[in-house]
């Protein structure tokens, strides 16, 4: 594998870390979703990134994400039994979405809307102030940038209790 195309590249816009010197050992990381934006940017701390990485991380394991299928216009109105929609399909899942759940409920209501845009629905930054309320796209920046770091503040003592 050469690694990523030109295009891809062109995609990060700079926002990607390279390591290692030989193409065997390199290793490249891209950061151009907002919730790497946001940090790659100053504009939230590494602590509140990894907090807000977990968050998307167990609502994703926890088969939140909605999984990737096409539509069958014969089947819409169908329903499916075996299929078990909406309910976790293993202990383990049902786990991770309980932690995503208690992590939601502990940060708050606003903070969780900004948070679920940005870190599990990589919403750009501009929309989620617009959810928000803001018409002035510099001030809804701002205040979005401002409840993202504090979602992931509340999220880092979130999960400093949960491992406990």
């Amino acid at each position: 594998m050469d690694g990523p195309t030109n295009e891809r590249l062109a995609h990060a816009e700079g926002f990607l870390n390279m390591s290692g010197r030989s193409k065997s050992s390199r290793r490249i990381t891209m950061y151009d979703d907002p919730l790497g934006r946001a940090w790659l940017r100053h504009r939230i701390t590494a602590a509140e990134y990894s907090a807000l990485g977990r968050y998307a991380y167990h609502w994703a394991s926890g088969g939140l994400l909605s999984a990737l299928q096409s539509v069958d216009l014969n089947r819409i109105l169908a329903f499916n039994p075996a299929s078990m929609s909406g309910l976790a399909k293993s202990e383990a899942q049902a786990d991770h979405r309980s932690l995503y759940h208690r992590a939601r409920a502990h940060i708050g209501r606003r903070p969780a809307l900004v948070a679920d845009g940005v870190a599990c629905f990589e919403f750009p930054i501009i929309e989620i102030a617009a959810r928000l309320g803001y018409r002035s796209a510099a001030h809804g920046r701002i205040a979005a940038y401002e409840i993202l770091s504090d979602a992931g503040y509340r999220l880092a003592q979130f999960w400093k209790e949960a491992d406990r």
